[in-house]
């Protein structure tokens, strides 16, 4: 059952709360977006997809850190053709809006990908433009203002439901990119994907990851997230989905008062599992009855008013 106060429309997907998994973190098997839901997502986002399968790098491809993790996991996926089998599996047996993150190498692969998703169920897409470990794809159309708004409205005109843009802290202004994707037809926006990184053992002097450099995760980034969230709400007009770094309902509130209408939660799964969700929801929900607040619309952006 919803609960009135969390429950919410967000880019036309009703959600029962708030929290979204994020992608890359769990995704490719109806099994593992079961359990998700189980825990208490709100919505649910795949790892991300392209239109070939894709093996991604080798091992090692995550490295702990000491206030997260570092991957470069290469976007290894199997192709929509196969993951639509999946998508199709599940999506009669979720009860939450399944977005589906896909990627590609230019902009009619993006719009053929969503199409395949959408064909098989997704209520969305979200485009991933921001992976900052894939050279050949994702960072450089999300650091291009101009190719990325060519990606958006490929999307765009191929699909009748949600399109997701999630950017990268990896550029010179975050608040330009939201932009340039707001005014190509976003919907909504995801900020962030993982910061640049990297790990190096003392030992051998080599770097620990078999591609060498990846993207951080964790706790370490939530206070730059909250920043270019609390940044763009100011100059866009489409909801905002914060992610990066958010473990507890405290977080996820952060972000609602920063300006986002939904997070996203990732690393913290690796560490609570899914029941971090119902957690944050329980949260969330005790902290509006305490501010006495009836919906969770209400603190959006509550920052910048007081």
């Amino acid at each position: 059952m919803k609960d009135a106060g969390l429950s919410f429309r967000l880019a036309g997907l009703d959600l029962a709360n708030p929290t979204m998994l994020a992608s890359g973190i769990l995704g490719y098997s109806a099994e593992t977006l079961e359990n998700i839901v189980k825990g208490g997502a709100g919505a649910v986002v795949t790892k991300s997809v392209c239109l070939d399968p894709r093996e991604g790098y080798a091992n090692p491809t995550v490295v702990q850190a000491s206030c997260g993790l570092i991957n470069a996991m290469g976007l290894p996926n199997p192709g929509i053709d196969e993951f639509a089998k999946e998508i199709r599996k599940v999506k009669s047996r979720l009860k939450v809006p399944l977005i589906v993150s896909v990627f590609g190498f230019s902009a009619e692969e993006y719009a053929s990908v969503a199409r395949k998703a959408v064909a098989a169920g997704a209520n969305g897409v979200e485009l991933n433009v921001s992976c900052p470990h894939v050279k050949e794809t994702g960072s450089e159309i999300g650091q291009n203002p101009k190719r990325l708004a060519q990606v958006i409205r490929r999307v765009k005109a191929s699909v009748e439901k949600p399109v997701f843009v999630k950017l990268s802290p990896n550029v010179t202004s975050v608040v330009d990119i939201a932009e340039a994707a707001e005014n190509a037809g976003a919907d909504a926006l995801t900020i962030m994907n993982t910061v640049k990184a990297m790990a190096i053992d003392v030992e051998t002097a080599m770097p620990v990851l078999a591609n060498k450099v990846g993207g951080l995760s964790g706790s370490a980034v939530k206070p730059i997230a909250l920043r270019h969230v609390y940044d763009v709400y100011e100059q866009v007009d489409v909801p905002i989905v914060g992610c990066g770094g958010i473990a507890d309902w405290r977080d996820a509130v952060e972000f609602l008062l920063a300006g986002a209408s939904a997070v996203q939660i990732g690393t913290a799964i690796a560490v609570e599992g899914p029941l971090v969700f119902q957690e944050i929801v329980n949260g969330m929900g005790a902290y509006l009855k305490k501010k006495k607040v009836r919906s969770v619309k209400e603190i959006v952006g509550l920052s910048h008013r007081s």
